[in-house]
């Protein structure tokens, strides 16, 4: 975009123009007209409800949804009933499924008061415990962690709502002689997350998860491997490109966050530098890739003086985590993040928006548990920025998701007057099976449904849909799944940022602690 626009900022916060040259974007910053975060945060938590596989409760909200997937498992002899469905097929892939519980259960740790004030914690509770009692349904012995439902080939040959699947429902695992070190790593974060979260809710609960979650590392870390190499139906959707040495610091300091013990915070340590913890450095943080999301963990345990004798280690993973950061805020020299000339992150073509609320997610926790903690600046190649600045860009990045970016459009379904009515979904596609009970076949549904020009009749509220092109452009067609597929990894992390954004919101642009106003509206202008 060749015109900047303008900028007007409040005047407590000069060095935000700073900021914000910096950082490449075009902002018209007011007080006026903030979004309404609690409305979204709202719509997210809805989205997981969507996604889910199983028998459905009661208190269902989301009515064009019904019972599916009644018999998963029952080839193999196991109970795998439940889950979550990641998008807008129907296999229940693991790896991302837990990476989806553990930054749901992080964004209740970090802002459980925020999400509380706002009347969802019911519902965020129950999110991740709809992915938590799959989790221990899978893990049917110490050393078996099933890894996957469903075969993403046939299934993609389809065109069905949930309830109608005729495709193959086999499940997949990973045990001593077919290793998955990666996903058992993954899903111990996730349930070691978790048990946190219901520590004082529901102690026996809590008490089961942390038992799964330590026989999960334990298993990862003994028998070691790749879960891609022992279920290779999952390499063309959700291979370990990254390996599974990230999963297992990451599950490490998870487990240390949640047993406060001294081992896992020792292999944490001890492994820093033969895991890559403190040699990553990362632009990038996604359910394959946990290094930054590791380095942001261990910069937090530095704001406790107990840890002084690991100092030195956490010192470097800190350093590797505000490489990151600084990446984020185009403050590195050479090596940052791109952005669309809007001013969104953009790392990858496909579904970029994962990468974009998990990077708010993390930038918004550095900012509120390590640079509040020290009273320091983050000092990057490029200048040093204090915690308002750091705030200020999560809040432009969440705005873009919610409106503020050039197609005046919300890539949260549901959020606003203008979001994406195609999104690649199948059950949100097709004609409510509690409208229509009778059966749409595998080619039915393309045939029927997946061509046409109207919107969808079902709305996946809170669903984020992949987004815009690296020029802001996005083309609302169900066949392009680049752009307009959701996943749950995409939605999870702005529970927390939402949960945050909105009590600034209410705190009228003041940060805790005394920080300077910062501004509370970020928008674009052509």
């Amino acid at each position: 975009m060749g015109d900047t626009g303008s900028l007007r900022l409040v005047p407590h916060c000069p060095r935000l123009l700073i900021a914000l040259v910096l950082l490449g974007l075009s902002f018209t910053v007011s007080v006026a007209g903030a979004f309404n975060y609690a409305d979204a945060l709202t719509k997210s938590l809805l989205y997981f409800e969507a996604q889910r596989s199983g028998r459905l409760p009661h208190n269902q909200r989301v009515t064009w949804r019904d019972h599916s997937g009644l018999t998963d498992g029952l080839e193999q002899g196991v109970d795998l009933v439940g889950g979550y469905y990641d998008a807008g097929d129907h296999v229940k892939f693991g790896l991302p499924m837990a990476f989806t519980v553990t930054m749901l259960s992080w964004s209740v740790i970090e802002y459980s008061g925020q999400i509380d004030s706002t009347g969802e914690m019911e519902h965020a509770l129950e999110a991740i415990k709809w992915g938590t009692d799959y989790f221990i349904k899978a893990h049917t012995s110490p050393t078996v962690l099933w890894a996957e439902v469903g075969d993403g080939d046939t299934d993609h040959y389809c065109w069905q709502r949930p309830e109608d699947m005729t495709t193959s429902r086999r499940a997949y695992k990973v045990d001593e002689n077919n290793p998955g070190s990666d996903l058992a790593g993954e899903t111990a974060a996730a349930m070691a997350a978790a048990s946190i979260v219901f520590r004082r809710r529901n102690p026996h609960y809590s008490s089961l998860l942390l038992h799964h979650a330590q026989q999960l590392f334990e298993f990862g870390d003994k028998y070691r491997g790749e879960y891609d190499r022992s279920v290779e139906e999952v390499k063309s959707y959700y291979g370990s490109v990254s390996g599974y040495k990230d999963e297992l610091l990451w599950a490490a300091l998870w487990l240390h966050r949640a047993t406060d013990g001294e081992y896992y915070l020792s292999y944490a340590i001890n492994k820093a530098h033969c895991f890559g913890g403190v040699g990553w450095a990362m632009t990038e943080f996604s359910w394959d890739v946990k290094y930054a999301g590791i380095q942001v963990m261990a910069s937090q345990l530095l704001m406790n003086e107990k840890h002084g004798v690991h100092g030195h280690v956490l010192q470097m993973y800190r350093s590797k985590a505000e490489h990151y950061i600084c990446s984020c805020l185009n403050l590195n020299n050479g090596s940052n993040v791109d952005r669309t000339p809007g001013g969104l992150l953009y790392v990858r073509q496909w579904n970029n928006m994962q990468y974009v609320s998990s990077a708010a997610f993390l930038l918004m926790v550095y900012s509120d548990q390590v640079l509040a903690g020290s009273d320091e600046e983050l000092r990057c190649p490029g200048g040093s920025v204090g915690r308002a600045e750091v705030m200020a860009f999560v809040k432009s990045q969440a705005d873009y998701i919610l409106g503020s970016n050039p197609m005046n459009m919300s890539y949260l379904v549901g959020f606003g007057p203008s979001y994406p009515r195609r999104v690649h979904h199948r059950g949100a596609s097709i004609v409510s099976y509690r409208e229509y009970r009778g059966f749409i076949g595998c080619t039915q549904g393309y045939d029927n449904w997946y061509a046409r020009q109207e919107p969808n009749p079902n709305v996946v509220v809170g669903a984020l849909v992949g987004g815009p092109d690296y020029q802001d452009n996005f083309f609302d067609q169900r066949g392009n799944y680049m752009q307009t597929e959701a996943c749950t990894y995409n939605t999870a992390p702005l529970v927390g940022v939402f949960a945050r954004l909105m009590q600034l919101e209410g705190q009228s642009g003041e940060l805790d602690d005394g920080i300077e106003n910062f501004p509370l509206r970020a928008s674009y202008r052509k």
